[in-house]
């Protein structure tokens, strides 16, 4: 068990490294009176946002500059989209010195630190169509009841499958696994010495779909509590303990692969469990593989998968948050996302944006599929630390105690939730 100074340690070095995933933001105060035709701002003349951003690579930069500018002219206003070099320490800095950017991504992950420390102003109640966001994405996005921000995109985990080594274990479409039971037998039957039959990459952004899977999670979000101590959460990482045992599933390391899309694009996992981003990797790097997905196979508690999001943040101490929340709006509005989709991938984080999507990229339905019951990560604040050793425990899935590992995380996450 952590001590509290350690803790308290910890938990500043993980939110450091871990906001590198997030993106910053800068601004103030007020309102203007609505119903004029001045541009949004806080104060006299139009407002210059800046939005900082910690992006995946050209694609997503001018995307986002060119929606940016769009809003832009149409509005009057002045915005500067800076690209984050250290996006944790840029927005550590700017939070200490209160000159924050306006808008800056926030990933799920450490959204509850950010909320809790008032860095973030919660302004998604103030957008019309806010209920046209995912559900489950907003929850990521939600502390003590509040919802904070609106989500730009998501992914999920879904099942891709060799369609040659498929084929070559005699098996068809009919036999597509739809629950634990049928998983663990087109495992056993597509493994061979010189391929697993499924490669599960570490830690629990992969084996945590098991747990919703069968009903359980590491945490309760809303009700602010660690329930990894739950039966069915040891039940589900038994049943994952059950296919590492058997030889059916390996772990990424144990087949020299750094996580699982290289293992099945390298042909050494049959089968794999990864997000939509696995389909970059395999296009760039691995063309002459042939593939489908599915949607991962039920638990006894049904359908289940993680969710992985980022939202918009507005800083609580931006000038401009009026301004600031009409960006959003123009950057989350269904055509947009879906231009972002195709420019960078990413998949919309409205639901009336679903059907044009799937139209558009067909292959990921799977992907989709899975925003209507998604679990988002872990987003209470101060468990970064404690998410962390978790981590370094499931690394030793194979032969550790399941119990062992849910009863530290639990003794962990409450000392730091009280």
């Amino acid at each position: 068990m952590l001590s509290s100074s350690r803790r308290r340690q910890a938990s500043l070095a993980a939110l450091a490294l871990t906001s590198s995933l997030a993106l910053a933001a800068c601004g103030g105060g007020g309102f203007e009176e609505e119903g004029g035709s001045d541009p949004a701002s806080s104060g006299d003349g139009p407002a210059e946002l800046q939005v900082l951003i910690g992006s995946s690579g050209d694609a997503e930069t001018q995307a986002v500059e060119e929606a940016a500018q769009a809003w832009a002219e149409e509005s009057g206003n002045e915005v500067e989209v800076i690209v984050a070099n250290d996006i944790a320490q840029q927005l550590s800095q700017g939070f200490a010195g209160g000159n924050p950017p306006d808008l800056f991504y926030v990933d799920a992950g450490v959204f509850g630190d950010y909320a809790e420390a008032g860095n973030l102003y919660p302004y998604l109640d103030q957008m019309a169509d806010a209920d046209d966001f995912y559900p489950n994405l907003v929850d990521s996005f939600t502390l003590d009841d509040q919802a904070y921000c609106a989500p730009k995109d998501f992914s999920t985990l879904a099942l891709q499958i060799n369609t040659e080594a498929w084929k070559k274990a005699g098996l068809t479409d009919a036999d597509v696994p739809t629950t634990w039971d049928e998983l663990e037998t087109v495992a056993q039957q597509l493994t061979t010495p010189d391929q697993a039959g499924l490669v599960l990459g570490l830690g629990r952004d992969r084996v945590g779909a098991f747990l919703v899977q069968n009903g359980g999670f590491w945490v309760d979000g809303e009700a602010g509590e660690a329930t990894a101590t739950e039966p069915t959460n040891a039940e589900a990482l038994e049943y994952v303990q059950g296919l590492l045992d058997s030889g059916s599933a390996v772990l990424a390391p144990d087949v020299d692969a750094g996580w699982g899309g290289e293992a099945f694009g390298t042909q050494k996992a049959a089968m794999t469990i990864e997000g939509n981003w696995i389909r970059g990797a395999m296009e760039n790097d691995y063309p002459d593989v042939d593939y489908t997905v599915a949607e991962l196979p039920e638990g006894p508690a049904g359908k289940g998968t993680l969710l992985f999001t980022q939202c918009w943040g507005i800083a609580a101490d931006s000038p401009n948050q009026e301004a600031a929340v009409s960006l959003v709006e123009a950057m989350t509005t269904a055509e947009q996302q879906l231009t972002n989709a195709e420019a960078f991938g990413v998949m919309p984080s409205r639901e009336s944006a679903q059907a044009d999507y799937v139209e558009q990229f067909p292959q990921d339905a799977p992907f989709i599929a899975g925003g209507d019951y998604g679990q988002g990560p872990v987003n209470l604040p101060g468990l970064g630390p404690v998410v962390a050793d978790l981590d370094s425990q499931l690394e030793q899935l194979k032969t550790a105690d399941v119990n062992d590992i849910l009863e530290s995380f639990q003794q962990n996450a409450e000392a730091e939730l009280k």
